[in-house]
């Protein structure tokens, strides 16, 4: 007898292979289902580690983030993240310094700035959007050598930073600016956006809209703080520093004009000497034209 025909109480083998079957494909997607949410678990709980500074985002606590960029503090407890980006400005190097000097316009024309006070010559306050929010922090210079380099410090709640920026010349009206940070970030939003490189991107960004901002920047109107500080004291005044350079213009311009006398004085002893030369030359040549002639008169006679 047939399976179609059999009664319908009685199981067939076809319907037994279908119930089979059913139960082995629920099973099995319930399977991949628990496996699935294992691992969004598993990245969760990893991600949160990481943003707490207790892994690496690997389910270890002893690894960095791609590419070096990252490395534990001395305490073991905080990642720094490590970020270098180079510009080069068609601009000159005073000019350049200059601008770098002028905190309190960078809100103009960056994004993440919304503003910098400066208390003093080497402290200043500076207010930054990190995302919807904003954070705040106090920068220190504790070197600052006009034309050459800043270095500098920061603390705020939400992290700390250490930086410095290096100007070099490689043209009268081509600047190469280096701007090296260590960032140290403190909270949860930070720590989770340094995973992505957020602050390194930010940094970027903002370095190419200064070079915007100081190639299209009339430079005749801009006077830059250009005194020096060394080891978190001034050291040099700005005041100074113009007063120096006030007096070196001057002593290159007396040193100028003592060349300029010094070259007239020269001609001028030059041309009487040439002007007695001619006569003494002169007198010469008519005397031997007188001689040429009597000898001349004397053949004739002959």
């Amino acid at each position: 007898m047939t399976p179609d025909r059999q009664d319908k109480d009685t199981p067939s083998p076809l319907g037994n292979l279908k119930d089979a079957l059913g139960g082995y494909l629920s099973a099995s997607g319930h399977s991949l289902v628990g496996k699935a949410g294992e691992r969004i678990g598993g990245l969760t709980d990893r991600l949160t580690a990481s943003a707490d500074g207790n892994g690496d985002g690997n389910g270890n606590g002893n690894g960095g983030s791609k590419g070096g960029g990252s490395s534990k503090s001395g305490a073991g407890s905080v990642k720094a993240t490590h970020i270098m980006e180079v510009v080069d400005i068609g601009v000159p190097l005073r000019t350049v310094y200059d601008q770098w000097t002028q905190l309190q316009e960078f809100s103009d024309f960056t994004k993440g700035v919304r503003s910098v006070n400066s208390e003093d010559e080497v402290t200043s306050n500076w207010n930054v959007k990190v995302g919807p929010s904003s954070r705040s922090w106090k920068a220190t210079v504790l070197e600052q050598v006009p034309d050459e380099r800043i270095v500098w410090t920061s603390e705020g709640a939400k992290g700390s930073t250490r930086g410095v920026i290096t100007f070099h010349e490689l043209a009268p009206r081509l600047t190469r600016v280096v701007v090296v940070v260590e960032y140290y970030p403190a909270g949860f939003f930070e720590k989770t956006g340094n995973l992505w490189r957020a602050q390194g991107r930010r940094l970027r960004l903002d370095l190419k809209h200064f070079a915007r901002h100081v190639t299209l920047t009339d430079e005749e109107e801009i006077e830059g703080w250009r005194g020096e500080i060394r080891d978190g004291e001034v050291v040099r005044t700005h005041e100074e520093a113009m007063e120096e350079e006030a007096a070196d213009d001057r002593d290159d311009d007396d040193y100028e004009d003592d060349e300029d006398d010094d070259y007239e004085d020269y001609e001028d002893e030059d041309g009487d000497y040439d002007e007695d030369d001619d006569e003494d030359e002169d007198d010469e040549d008519s005397d031997y034209d007188d001689e040429h002639e009597d000898d001349r008169r004397a053949r004739r006679r002959r």
